[in-house]
């Protein structure tokens, strides 16, 4: 359902900042808080009300929680198709609601599924999590 709805409501988050796949990853993002654009849920808010990005939103934190249990299950050897589908979703649904740094991240993983290590993938699955959870933190109570 989310990610059907987050394709409709790109072009409201795209409205306010235009994101393309030129994400530029900081040189060292551990230590670093998600980049948050709060004009995107702002832009989403306008598309189709706050009742309706509410509930969206609630749905990406849900969708998104799962995503990141599921990389953490499947082995990288097996599952690289499945780990770029994965990773191109969730940058495009982090993007919507404007959580730039989960979206670089999911963006690294979505260009280099089909030939990273299983280290640098374990490492990029924390720095996801770490981003995911500093974007939840950052969320502004409506």
């Amino acid at each position: 359902m989310f990610e059907t709805t987050a394709r409709g409501l790109s072009s409201a988050a795209g409205a306010a900042t235009r994101h393309t796949d030129r994400i530029t990853p900081a040189p060292d993002d551990r230590n670093v808080e998600p980049a948050r654009e709060p004009s995107a849920f702002a832009a989403l808010v306008r598309e189709i009300g706050e009742d309706g990005a509410c509930e969206v939103r609630t749905v990406f934190w849900s969708e998104t929680s799962a995503r990141l249990k599921l990389l953490r299950t499947l082995a990288l050897g097996e599952h690289r198709a499945k780990f770029e589908r994965e990773a191109h979703s969730l940058k495009s649904s982090a993007r919507s609601f404007g959580y730039l740094r989960l979206a670089t991240l999911a963006l690294e993983l979505e260009r280099s599924a089909a030939t990273l290590g299983d280290d640098p993938f374990r490492d990029l699955l924390v720095r996801m999590d770490a981003a995911y959870a500093a974007a939840l933190a950052q969320e502004p109570q409506v």
